[in-house]
């Protein structure tokens, strides 16, 4: 752990509480849950696309778990927007690790990538990948 760790884990600490951008985005394009069946974490993003078909325009997500899932589903809310649908198919487990600042048990990285997990799962869905019909982090 590095300097202004606990910095990051207030930060973590305000979007738990305090989450960014909750509750459901009525005219979504893609909607899609996950969970994470193991610390019992689940999240429903919504993404709205701007008139160009690939740009993410809004951002909301809905779920309930641990500090870290809801934190971390806050903080990508905000990351999102503005970004390409191939910007965040091709997001990493290191962006998100990055974002929040802080080392991650293994344990608790499910917790982290999940919002990330379940953007990237309900894109593929979008545009034509029948194949994920579910989300989680196991």
């Amino acid at each position: 752990m590095g300097p202004g760790t606990d910095m990051y884990r207030q930060q973590i600490l305000d979007h738990y509480k305090n989450p960014r951008n909750y509750g459901e985005l009525e005219d979504a394009d893609i909607e899609h849950v996950g969970e994470n069946p193991m610390c019992g974490d689940t999240i429903k993003m919504f993404l709205k696309l701007a008139d160009d078909g690939d740009t993410i325009a809004g951002v909301s997500f809905i779920g309930d778990g641990c500090a870290i899932s809801q934190a971390s589903a806050s903080m990508l809310s905000g990351e999102l927007r503005g970004k390409s649908l191939e910007e965040v198919r091709g997001m990493e487990r290191e962006d998100i690790e990055e974002m929040l600042g802080v080392d991650l048990s293994p344990m608790r990285v499910k917790c982290a990538v999940l919002a990330e997990k379940v953007a990237k799962d309900g894109i593929a869905i979008h545009q034509g990948d029948k194949d994920l019909e579910e989300t989680t982090t196991e």
